[in-house]
């Protein structure tokens, strides 16, 4: 379970690290099923942009090997302790993220984050469309990332409360014209980690992944949790951020009180 300081840190930052979460005989198994299917049915190269925006290996999205990196370990009952006990739809799939490494003799770029659900034309969604479709992230590393622009999972701190405020006086319709690109209060946080780590983020967090300039393939499994009130809540959430968040809300009343 995570500590009081862990859900202040949450609540600040809009994400924490939970290192070695995951048992290393199922991160093994979850990469030896990605890479047997990289071996045994590929990729396509007209495709590598819509793998890279939704999921590569869609044909083991469900399988066990990824599914139970969830519901088999911590993973969900963290998520819980942030949620609320019964609270997380158990997810049935997971997006198998993969950032291979960029162009020999080839300086990586800086990196340069997004808001999920709103609608590239290569995502799954229409230019124009955007929507609220979870309430956390679970980004599980499987396989380590022990240095910056390898790929790492990248995060803006601070960004899910900016963004509230931003939403209050702007409006949450502004996102249909693309994502917003104000000066965030704090810049990107490339997560370093081991295979195993968690990454634990709230919805709003803007995120990317960084610039592969190593010479491994950044391998990770990544989850979008529901609350199970997610689709009524609907877009009241980009505003009221901890709606969703009774674990989170509870910590917050402790240290005031």
């Amino acid at each position: 379970m995570l500590t009081h300081k862990q859900k202040l840190d949450f609540y600040e930052n809009g994400y924490i690290v939970i290192p070695g979460v995951v048992p290393r005989l199922m991160v093994d198994a979850a990469r030896k099923a990605i890479n047997h299917s990289i071996g045994s049915v590929g990729m396509h190269e007209g495709d590598l942009e819509k793998f890279r925006a939704q999921s590569y290996c869609n044909e083991i999205r469900n399988a066990p090997e990824l599914v139970n990196l969830f519901s088999k370990t911590p993973v969900q009952q963290i998520a819980e302790s942030l949620m609320g006990e019964g609270n997380v739809q158990v997810p049935g799939s997971a997006q198998v993220a993969l950032r291979f490494p960029g162009p020999l003799r080839t300086d990586p770029n800086e990196p340069r984050g997004h808001l999920d659900g709103l609608g590239s034309g290569t995502n799954g969604m229409e230019k124009g469309v955007y929507r609220r479709g979870f309430t956390a992230l679970a980004v599980v590393y499987l396989a380590d990332v022990p240095e910056p622009y390898s790929g790492n999972f990248t995060v803006w701190p601070k960004s899910h409360s900016f963004f509230a405020d931003y939403f209050k006086k702007e409006g949450h319709e502004i996102l249909a014209n693309g994502m917003p690109r104000p000066e965030l209060p704090e810049g990107p946080q490339q997560i370093v980690g081991k295979a195993g780590d968690v990454v634990l983020t709230h919805h709003q967090i803007v995120h990317s992944a960084a610039p592969n300039a190593a010479s491994d393939i950044r391998y990770a499994a990544i989850f979008r949790l529901r609350h199970v009130d997610c689709e009524e809540n609907g877009y009241d959430a980009y505003t009221d951020i901890w709606k969703e968040w009774p674990g989170i809300q509870e910590a917050v009343t402790a240290t005031a009180s």
